[in-house]
């Protein structure tokens, strides 16, 4: 059950031991060294939950006792190793991280190449892991920074005008000193919340889908006057925000904003959005000049259909923000964050001014209802088969 459509993930303790993810490693490794690759080179991060450094340890082992040779570049949020894959070249990239999920729990995302790992991959490194059907070799591990590349990707890509002011929570999750930091240094004047690292989290769910996990944030925005807040999830590869009045901008708004920057350079842009964004999304793209484009949820798939449609832009209600435009086209809150300060500089409005034209409809957060892993896939298709009988129903 721990491994999912696109990524694995678990209750640290009890679902990923020390012998389960040194099979991750060694089943990947196997995969990249059975394709061809005598040496792979394999970026490895990790994000600062408690459990992260051990099964850091337990990956790595696995990787190099197949014949990886694995970069490590230290703890960061997950667009960093998604950085590094493209900035070093690798041959694959997996990052230890559990997301926006309760401290308990953690994970790994894996890339290859530039590519998505996910669906029938994962499917294929559960069957490998069960059968232990690994390739043997003696890897090598080094260890390398690439922050000061990565900020320097950040800021060189985007360019604000003087007068910003933002609050950013980070959430305590690792995103926030490098967050900080690149906002700062492309001239932003930020308001730092929760932007040191805490494997617990003390401050709040680093999960920025929750309205009562931005209550502080709304709160440090009305007190300080900002024109914006920023909230990263607990890896940053997603944005939340609040405007000027503390008003929630979910991820569909914040698509309209941004696909209407990208459509007054580049008209004509397909722009793709997912399934809980509003209609409103898509008829703004296309009132834009776009090529909107419905996708799946989830954001290996996201990714993958990007570049099949050769997409400049995707968005996800959830805040997952996916710039092919003066991006590499990977799901990164920092850049979507620099984005979005620009954008709002550029106008010289305030983000609630700039949406004024666009209709409020009701949305609701995501109301996530337990369900165990053994049935899930039967209830959906049970809803599916129920409302079919009296709707038309868009399956994607």
């Amino acid at each position: 059950h721990i491994f999912r459509e696109y990524d694995i993930r678990g209750v640290a303790a009890r679902d990923l031991t020390d012998e389960v993810v040194g099979g991750i490693g060694r089943a990947y490794g196997s995969v990249l060294r059975e394709a061809g690759l005598e040496r792979p080179r394999v970026v490895v991060a990790r994000d600062c939950r408690t459990s992260s450094p051990r099964l850091h340890e337990a990956l790595v082992a696995g990787l190099v006792s197949t014949g990886c040779q694995v970069i490590d570049v230290g703890i960061g949020p997950t667009p960093l190793m998604y950085f590094a894959s493209h900035h070093l070249g690798t041959d694959g990239g997996m990052m230890i991280t559990g997301s926006h999920n309760p401290g308990d729990e953690n994970g790994v995302k894996i890339v290859r190449g530039k590519a998505s790992f996910f669906g029938p991959d994962i499917v294929a490194l559960r069957e490998r892991i069960r059968q232990a059907s690994y390739v043997t070799g003696e890897g090598g591990v080094e260890t390398t920074s690439v922050d000061d590349a990565y900020v320097a990707a950040l800021t060189g890509g985007v360019t604000i005008k003087p007068g910003v002011k933002v609050v950013l929570d980070a959430g305590h999750g690792s995103g926030g000193p490098l967050g900080l930091r690149a906002l700062r240094a492309a001239g932003v004047e930020v308001e730092p919340l929760y932007c040191t690292m805490d494997g617990h989290f003390p401050a709040h769910h680093p999960d920025p889908t929750q309205p009562e996990n931005l209550a502080d944030l709304i709160a440090k925005v009305r007190e300080t006057g900002a024109q914006l807040g920023l909230a990263f999830d607990g890896d940053a590869d997603r944005l939340g925000a609040v405007d000027e009045r503390g008003n929630i901008l979910w991820g569909d708004r914040l698509l309209i904003l941004f696909a209407r920057a990208v459509l007054a350079e580049r008209p004509g842009a397909a722009i793709l959005s997912e399934v809980k964004c509003s209609q409103t999304t898509f008829d703004d793209i296309a009132r834009h000049g776009g090529r909107p484009v419905l996708c799946p949820t989830g954001h290996s798939l996201v990714k993958t259909r990007m570049k099949e449609e050769n997409a400049l832009l995707a968005g996800e209600m959830s805040g997952h923000l996916f710039f092919a435009d003066r991006w590499y086209g990977f799901d990164d809150a920092l850049y979507a964050a620099l984005r979005l300060c620009e954008l709002v500089a550029a106008a010289g409005q305030r983000p609630g001014e700039l949406l004024a034209d666009v209709p409020v409809t009701s949305v609701t957060p995501e109301l996530r209802v337990a369900c165990p892993d053994a049935v899930k896939f039967r209830v959906v298709a049970g809803v599916k088969a129920h409302f079919q009988r009296t709707h038309e129903v868009i399956t994607v």
